[in-house]
């Protein structure tokens, strides 16, 4: 690849991220690194993206759930497996139909002015034009995916695959046509599936009425009367066909298989008995719509009730609705509610709070409702789906989510697929006029009972899901026996967050075990959701969307990617600017170290490590900080602990390389030993080109673009296909983890001490050190010089007892030391002020303390304030703690 700058001291003081990442990327892509292709030489691992809407632009979800597939597949291309990251786009049906519509209403059209045929063209030129942002703005967050190999759900090949598997479930009895209840979408008017339904709390009410006892002569002990029953939907009242009570209730008791007359169809509504009913919601008594309700329709089914649609397709009152057909849902509401207050049936409503489900695309409040429609049997596809996660031939991680997914697919409901749309796969079952029916793989010109030719196709066409449970196999070239479906079937890792866990995972299961006789993926990684910094979900009305490529413009592809990596521990991610700012502080130390490292390297290429007698203790011990470190990422990242991975990587560059083993490097560099020189420039070198190539999956612009300009001898031409690092096991030097690590606890204190007294760093010390342990004082005279130049000391005493030596006394794990004060700190004055803030502290905390006791605050004030003043006693008992340990350095305690 081409170097961006001719020597070291050409390379900019700043980091600059939008000069660098589209060129890398470009050269990247056109250099062939993405691709993947069959080699038997190697391993195989596969994964394939979530496919993301065709209509979608790139969101903090997308950022996140691709970042983590990045990571995944650079780590395994470097690993040196055929690492294969298939890439593609869903078709999505609704939410694309809707797009091209909105674009007709603009010239004053609709899809029905230009006819199927013409619409699905247009569809298809939008699709064109504008579907294909969201697979740019992946390669702008870094993405190295084979896009030689992109996939859309309705290409020709996936599109065959799609009706191949229809007509398989067709055949096998396992597709059925039926009257079922649904999610509906009186705007869109089409059946929804579960993940297009977007639920939220409504503050609505409850309103009470009653239904009146026939007044024909009851069996014994019956009577006349009434019974109550309370709905949050009052319109759906005009199909009731029942009244259900739980058998247990005894306040019903005598009206379990009486009839009451509905009031405005004097339709006979019979009083029955069923588990089901919650006796402690409303009156105890249910109005039982099982047209309109899903519980009412397994009600139904169980007692065998008359199911009565009250509504058309756009939620108007049909001619079941008796003098309120015609209305739109919600005047009826109103209407029946004025009519049974005429009748003096209304009792009356009470505030109540429930959840009301919306179309995701047009925000319209979504209507069950009773359709006949396309279903899938899912018991015995999701069987052999269960069986393969207790056999752990698939395994989640986390493994709580494996009992999600169970629980889900053990009480798992047949799936409806059918949607009444123009855009997407069109159902292949055709009907004849003589009433056949039957599926097929290609168009047919005759029915192939009767050869009768007047026959049609069903106008419907799948659900988006239904194509995508295909995604694993479809995309590798199936149903064809192809080279790329026999290796890289099946996948290796799915990428995913858990909301959708029941609605692509499960199904991709099925489907896999049942068209490829193996699961489609042996591990599934669940993640959690980006939510803004105070836990709320992201979305428009609330204005807290973060745009990716806002926070990729501000603060760079690197920043971003390694912000979102670090924080992805499995549980939801509350996402702050500053973390993306903290991160971009990251790569710009990264870059500040490799400056300082190249500028001394100078031009003559570094071949391989110094003789280990060449080395002191500060190269023994990063040496082997660096082995542990790589052992430790390769093994997080193999068991997906994504964030340790990116932690440890951080804290071995920004903390042990760059703030200490560079600042221990300074001295020797500058040795007039030219052979010192040359064999801390070396281990320099070496280290952080090691380092390059362990961050590079995380951080893979800024990574590149150092490698690219180090004095080393290059196997390949990129980072990027490089091979990962390993640790050498010639470097693992406990013993040198130990010294060192006893040096980093005393330059560490001696800093602190200068930091809290706000001590010069130019002013030398020259403090004394003792221990009980004469191993310590050893080590402490060896590493003297060391520990000197790193805390910036005239000198370091080591001596056998401090005895009752003046000055601060500061404790450094098993390490006394005494730093005279004179000169540098008024201890009288100090202590006076030390004391005033402990007795205005210490005030502070009783008033807060009095605050608390007082169980009248308490009881009062709101949760939150009470909380806080919790938070702030704590904060200002750890206020005097440390004034008094101040006090005490100083020997005035």
């Amino acid at each position: 690849m081409s170097r961006a700058y001719g020597n070291a001291a050409d390379i900019p003081k700043v980091y600059s991220p939008a000069e660098v990442e589209s060129r890398l990327y470009r050269e990247w892509e056109e250099r062939g690194y993405f691709r993947a292709d069959p080699d038997p030489a190697r391993r195989p691992f596969t994964i394939v993206i979530p496919p993301p809407n065709v209509t979608g632009a790139l969101h903090i979800g997308h950022a996140l759930d691709d970042t983590l597939q990045d990571v995944i597949i650079r780590f395994k291309r470097m690993q040196g497996y055929g690492a294969l990251w298939l890439p593609g786009t869903d078709h999505a049906g609704i939410a694309t139909q809707n797009v091209v519509e909105r674009e007709l209403r603009t010239q004053g059209l609709s899809r029905h002015d230009l006819g199927r045929e013409k619409f699905v063209e247009r569809v298809w030129e939008w699709k064109e034009l504008y579907g294909g942002k969201i697979i740019e703005q992946l390669r702008r967050l870094g993405a190295s995916a084979d896009w030689s190999r992109e996939r859309f759900t309705m290409d020709p090949g996936l599109s065959r695959a799609v009706r191949k598997v229809f007509v398989d479930l067709y055949d096998s009895g396992l597709i059925y046509r039926g009257n079922r209840i649904i999610n509906w979408c009186p705007r869109c008017e089409t059946a929804l599936s579960d993940i297009e339904v977007e639920h939220s709390d409504h503050e609505g009410v409850l309103e009470q009425f009653r239904y009146e006892f026939e007044e024909s002569p009851q069996p014994s002990g019956k009577g006349s009367g009434s019974v109550s029953v309370a709905t949050t939907r009052l319109e759906t009242m005009l199909g009731d066909t029942a009244v259900a009570v739980n058998p247990q209730d005894e306040r019903f008791a005598g009206a379990i298989g009486r009839f009451a007359v509905h009031p405005f169809s004097g339709r006979r509504i019979e009083i029955i008995a069923d588990e089901a009913v919650d006796m402690e919601f409303g009156t105890g008594a249910v109005k039982m719509t099982p047209a309109h309700d899903p519980t009412d329709f397994e009600v139904a089914e169980r007692h065998g009730l008359d199911k009565i649609s009250i509504m058309d397709g756009r939620a108007r009152i049909n001619e079941a609705g008796a003098q309120f057909e015609g209305m739109d849902r919600y005047e009826a509401r109103k209407a029946v509610r004025e009519a049974l207050q005429n009748k003096g049936l209304y009792e009356g409503s009470t505030p109540h709070n429930y959840a009301i489900g919306k179309c995701s695309r047009c925000g319209t409040i979504v209507e069950p409702w009773l359709s006949e429609q396309w279903f899938v049997s899912m018991k015995p596809l999701a069987e052999p789906a269960i069986a393969a996660v207790k056999q752990e031939r698939t395994r989640f991680y986390p493994p709580r989510w494996t009992n999600y997914y169970l629980n889900w697919m053990e009480g798992i409901r047949d799936w409806c697929i059918s949607r009444q749309l123009w855009w997407g796969h069109r159902i292949p079952v055709w009907y004849c006029d003589n009433g056949h029916q039957w599926a097929a793989m290609e168009d047919p010109t005759e029915c192939p009972e009767c050869a009768g030719t007047q026959i049609h196709q069903d106008p419907d066409v799948l659900d988006t899901w239904f194509s995508s449970q295909l995604w694993p196999f479809s995309t590798l070239g199936w149903p064809e026996k192809t080279e790329d479906l026999d290796y890289f079937y099946p996948t290796s890792v799915l990428v995913t967050g858990y909301e959708i866990i029941h609605i692509w995972v499960a199904r991709m299961m099925m489907a896999g075990l049942r068209f490829m006789d193996e699961v489609p993926f042996e591990w599934v990684y669940i993640h959690g959701i980006v939510r803004d910094a105070q836990g709320r979900k992201m979305s428009k009305s609330l204005g807290n969307v973060i745009d990716p490529l806002e926070l990729i413009d501000r603060f760079g592809t690197d920043a971003l990617r390694f912000s979102l990596v670090e924080h992805a521990t499995g549980q939801d991610i509350f996402l702050s600017t500053e973390w993306v700012s903290g991160s971009r502080n990251f790569v710009n130390k990264l870059w500040n170290a490799a400056r300082f490292v190249l500028t001394n390297a100078g031009d003559e290429t570094v071949e391989g490590m110094p003789d280990p007698e060449r080395l002191d203790l500060s190269d023994r011990w990063i040496l082997h900080r660096l082995a542990s470190t790589v052992d430790e990422v390769t093994s997080q990242l193999e068991s997906f602990e994504m964030a340790s991975a990116a932690r440890s990587v951080y804290e071995f560059i920004w903390s042990e390389f760059c703030d200490w083993y560079i600042e221990a490097a300074k001295v020797r560099l500058s040795s007039d030993d030219p052979e010192v020189a040359g064999a801390v420039r070396a281990v320099l070198v070496n280290v952080l080109e090691q380092a390059l190539r362990l961050a590079h999956p995380f951080i893979p612009f800024v990574t590149e673009e150092i490698w690219q300009l180090l004095p080393v001898t290059r196997e390949k031409p990129s980072i990027m296909i490089s091979q990962w690092p390993s640790s050498d096991g010639r470097y693992a030097d406990p013993a040198a983890e130990a010294s060192f690590g006893r040096v980093k606890t005393v330059v560490s204190t001696i800093r602190s001490f200068r930091s809290e007294y706000g001590i010069s760093p130019k002013a030398r010390l020259v403090p004394s050190a003792s221990s009980d342990d004469a191993g310590d004082r050893d080590a402490l005279q060896r590493d003297r010089p060391l520990i000197s130049r790193l805390a910036g000391l005239d000198d370091l005493r080591v001596v056998g007892s401090l005895g009752s030596s003046a000055g601060a006394r500061l404790i450094a794990g098993s390490i006394e030391i005494s730093i005279p004060l004179e000169g540098l700190v008024d201890v009288a004055a100090e202590g006076q002020r030390l004391r005033r803030q402990i007795d205005k502290t210490g005030k502070e905390v009783a008033k807060i303390e009095a605050k608390l006791g007082n169980q009248g605050f308490v009881g009062r004030a709101p949760e939150a304030v009470v909380a806080e003043q919790r938070r702030r006693l704590e904060e200002e008992k750890a206020a005097v703690a440390k004034l008094q340990a101040q006090l005490q350095l100083l020997g005035l305690d």
